[in-house]
């Protein structure tokens, strides 16, 4: 199985100059309790804006370099990571983006899971148009505001139907 996670803004946002143009701790956590125990997959320059291995989880990047840590399992490219899901279908892959990676995977993805941040940030990465008409809305919770999250945010879960 193939699951997307990531964060936008209300335009779609998701990134500035390699980084979350966002501080959101309640995301945060919900990434991390989300993916943990699963298998991670990036793109390199999504990999380098966290630059070392994610704890408790397999990590792998998809690049044609290997100048990755220890505890990161470099694939050439998208048709090496389909292979593994294949002959893994039952484990959770969760694919961190960067765009161009989900781009490629995205008549692949099996769930999403998208937190809505009703706001608007400067960026120069967007998210790649989902076409949600081939997946169902299967959870909705509201996020946490307070004074660590000032955004108003929802962590959206959706699955595949066709």
């Amino acid at each position: 199985m193939i699951s997307f996670i990531w964060a936008e803004d209300s335009h779609g946002i998701i990134g500035n100059q390699g980084k979350l143009p966002w501080h959101l701790p309640d995301d945060m956590h919900f990434f991390k309790q989300t993916t943990m125990g699963h298998p991670i997959v990036a793109g390199s320059r999504t990999f380098h804006s966290f630059n070392r291995p994610l704890p408790g989880r397999t990590n792998y990047v998809i690049s044609s370099k290997s100048d990755f840590p220890d505890g990161v399992q470099v694939l050439p490219d998208i048709t090496s990571f389909l292979s593994i899901v294949s002959d893994n279908p039952e484990t959770n892959y969760f694919v961190l983006g960067g765009a161009n990676v989900f781009k490629q995977l995205m008549d692949q993805v099996d769930r999403l899971y998208r937190t809505k941040i009703d706001a608007e940030f400067s960026g120069d990465t967007s998210m790649p148009a989902v076409d949600y008409s081939h997946f169902k809305l299967v959870a909705e919770t509201p996020g946490i505001v307070d004074e660590k999250n000032k955004y108003p945010h929802t962590f959206e879960i959706y699955d595949r139907v066709d």
